[in-house]
């Protein structure tokens, strides 16, 4: 058996990435020095496949921001508003960031994870422009003289993630829809198809071995009629394909129509066996063509947690049954690149115990060389006990609080409206209130006095007087800029949930464990080994410290249960229902201490909260439902006049949005900017009928937004929305941007709902 992986990081050992392309943005670095540290970057991990003795080496899965972005310009998928740009890296930025002149491409998550991937909007002459998997496969070959596979996005999961340009019904607008819902869908797919076809020849002609077409989309509950047409592409993709062994790689759910897409006419098929037992149980039913290799994916591309080797071994040995062994190829199920890169920076930091059971990225190659040792060799395997060191972290009264709620009903009795106008006439707010989601910029002084406290070069005492000086500016700021609602601007938080993580029990911080969230923003997923409580509050003191600098409402800021849940690395060996109630308890109790000190406005944050939405339709609805009802037990004991939002972000809202509102926020702001509105549509199918704070300007472009611009969103919201339920904020935290757009920014904010408001008031 060989082995192959995909999706390695791309940030580098120390997210060297990172540093390079945003120093190229600010000018610090030129073009050539910015694709020459790139390049390093790419081969050293490719070198790093080679080093532990990876058979099958991938290429053309580097990025500089994107890998759908980086499909898109390969094909000329570039929207018209960034044609005026001819330099063709700037281009590329601009479409993930946009410029003064050009709103960025939408950003949304690439199925069910955290990373985001930029939108494809097919427009235009859409042709081959730069054959992007040649390149690389020549580049590599040349530096290092070895031969590669080249990975793609297969043409069924690229078109059918885009968006395309339909015109509405009844009307001469134009508007963007998903391609999968367009009647575009068959005609783009035939496009793109041919266009395939020829990236493989010219591969096939350059004496390439092996290709990967990665179609996640496959896992998706496609219709017969989109089966038939994937069927249909992939004849034509392969259309005159003799020597190129060409595998459609599938992963995060179980392949879908097995029975039919098993049979694609392809070389191989990459099936996920780590997420459940689906795929082998339709391998057993179904069996494997005989002609086909079967890359297995049996080492987890998405926890963090050892694989039990001689459990994954038997599993190999049943496969054997229905595939011949050289038919086999081992691999990783899903891409590596939501993991951390390396554990061997937390050796030393990290608890041994917690050492024993974890493997990212580096370690999940080694697994790969024991198992296939193991079957060419006879090599013996480790013994993994993941749940015994797991189970010394046991907590006996949370699990007891938990048992009592786990069948209750939990939320808030009074119904909204009666809720909602107690609120508003305590809060004593206008017309179209204007608010933030919750950060302002964090500087560089901010990250270095954040640092020096943690490392110990200044005392608690040093640290907190310096948070405070930076809530005081935050609070003149807001008050300067005339907004409603305001906030402490987080400045003692480095991510949303790894501040709440730090103050919970169970959780553990990595060192290095960074993982790509989108193009340069990366996160340090926290990793939950244990039952959760909270032993102390997490927020009061900057929360109460910053409402006695003011006499407008200062929200007290939370991440909410799910979203904790979903952007941690969280524990296996109970339900994940089971890990959200029990930090819903511990936020309540959070929740319980704000409400006494006098905050007003709780905004429960769930930006997560659509993303642990299982990619099988069978699968969502009890998904949905605990979801729904963690998060009500994390404030559901709050008095009626205590006003609680929520935030969801680059979230699909229509399938949804029902359970949205069972959520029962009073509000809920979501964002509404790259989008172009069309998010509003969910709302003008369904009658949601409580508050909604529309997200009208995309605080991940540094772009100062026009007031044309913002006051476009709110009047289309206005068509949709009463007038007395909608709130004006930005999309997200502003966390990431400088001072010198967030202050100009939120002024024309600011001056597009006086307008409107005192239009609304005539």
């Amino acid at each position: 058996m060989k082995t192959t992986i995909h999706g390695y990081p791309k940030i580098g050992p120390n997210r060297e990435l990172k540093k390079v392309v945003e120093a190229y943005w600010k000018g610090q670095v030129s073009k050539d020095e910015l694709i020459s540290k790139a390049s390093e970057i790419n081969l050293s991990r490719v070198k790093k496949a080679i080093d532990n003795g990876v058979d099958i080496i991938p290429s053309n899965d580097f990025s500089l921001y994107d890998f759908v972005l980086d499909t898109a310009t390969m094909f000329n998928v570039i929207p018209e508003r960034f044609k005026y740009i001819e330099d063709s890296l700037d281009r590329y930025f601009a479409m993930a960031r946009g410029t003064d002149k050009a709103i960025a491409c939408e950003m949304t998550k690439w199925f069910d994870t955290n990373y985001h991937y930029i939108v494809p909007e097919l427009a235009g002459d859409i042709k081959l422009v730069k054959n992007r998997p040649l390149k690389s496969y020549r580049y590599v070959k040349e530096a290092l003289g070895i031969k590669t596979k080249p990975v793609l996005v297969g043409p069924f999961t690229f078109v059918y993630l885009s968006k395309v340009y339909e015109r509405q019904e009844g009307s001469i607008l134009m508007k963007m829809v998903k391609a999968s819902e367009s009647s575009k869908f068959a005609g783009y797919l035939d496009l793109f198809t041919s266009l395939y076809n020829q990236v493989l020849k010219e591969l096939e002609n350059e004496g390439v071995e092996y290709v990967q077409l990665d179609e996640p989309a496959f896992v998706l509950d496609l219709s017969d009629e989109e089966v038939g047409l994937a069927l249909k592409a992939y004849e034509k993709v392969m259309d005159e394909i003799k020597n190129l062994k060409v595998i459609v790689n599938t992963y995060y759910e179980s392949l879908s129509s097995y029975d039919k897409l098993v049979n694609l006419p392809v070389h191989g098929i990459g099936l996920d066996f780590v997420v459940n037992n689906e795929n082998l149980e339709n391998i057993r039913k179904y069996g494997f063509p005989a002609d086909k290799i079967l890359v297995a994916g049996v080492v987890s591309g998405r926890d963090p947690w050892k694989t039990n080797l001689k459990e994954t071994a038997n599993l190999i040995k049943e496969l054997s049954n229905y595939i011949k062994p050289e038919n086999i190829i081992l691999s990783n199920a899903a891409p590596l690149f939501h993991l951390p890169v390396s554990l061997e920076p937390e050796k030393g930091h990290l608890s041994q115990d917690l050492i024993n059971i974890l493997a990212f990225a580096d370690e999940r190659l080694a697994e790969l060389k024991s198992l296939r040792d193991h079957f060419a060799n006879g090599v013996d395997l480790p013994d993994t006990d993941v749940k015994s060191i797991i189970s010394k972290y046991n907590n006996e009264a949370v699990r007891q609080t938990v048992a009592q709620i786990r069948n209750a009903e939990v939320g808030r009795k009074t119904p909204f409206e009666e809720r909602y106008k107690k609120q508003m006439e305590l809060l004593k707010l206008p017309l179209l209130p204007t608010t933030t989601i919750g950060s302002f910029p964090q500087t560089q002084e901010v990250r270095k006095y954040r640092a020096d406290y943690k490392a110990g070069r200044i005392s608690q005492e040093e640290y907190e007087n310096f948070i405070k000086k930076q809530i005081e500016y935050v609070i003149k700021v807001q008050e300067e800029l005339d907004l409603d609602v305001l906030v402490h601007g987080e400045f003692e938080r480095t991510d949303m949930v790894e501040f709440f993580g730090e103050k919970l029990e169970g959780f553990a911080f990595t060192k290095n464990g960074w993982v790509q969230s989108y193009g340069t923003r990366c996160v340090r997923p926290p990793i939950i080994y244990g039952d959760v409580s909270r032993p102390n509050p997490m927020t009061l003191k900057e929360t109460v410290y910053a409402q006695s600098l003011t006499d407008r409402p200062v929200k007290g800021m939370l991440t909410g249960p799910v979203t904790i849940l979903n952007w941690s690395f969280y524990r296996k060996d109970i339900p994940k229902e089971e890990v959200a109630y029990q930090i819903a308890i511990a936020l309540r109790e959070e929740v319980l201490d704000l409400e006494k000190a006098g905050i007003k406005i709780i905004q429960i944050d769930e930006p997560a909260f659509r993303e642990g939405l299982p990619l099988k339709k069978s699968k969502q609805e009890a998904y949905l439902n605990w979801a729904v009802k963690a998060f009500k037990l994390s404030h559901d004991t709050v008095k009626d006049e205590i006003q609680i939002h929520t935030h969801m972000c680059y979230s699909e809202f229509n399938e949804i949005i029902e359970y949205i509102h069972k959520m029962d926020a009073d509000v809920i702001s979501i964002e509404a900017s790259r989008s172009k509105g069309e998010i509003l549509e969910a709302f003008e199918r369904f009658n949601y009928d409580h508050g909604i704070g529309i997200g009208v300007y995309d605080i991940h472009s540094p772009r100062i937004p026009r007031e044309e611009e913002i006051e476009e969103i709110l009047r289309r919201s206005l068509k949709y929305i009463r007038k007395d339920l909608i709130w004006v904020n930005p999309d997200c935290g502003l966390k990431t941007r400088g001072w010198e757009e967030t202050i100009p920014s939120l002024r024309n904010m600011v001056n597009v709902a006086k307008r409107l408001r005192k239009e609304l008031s005539q």
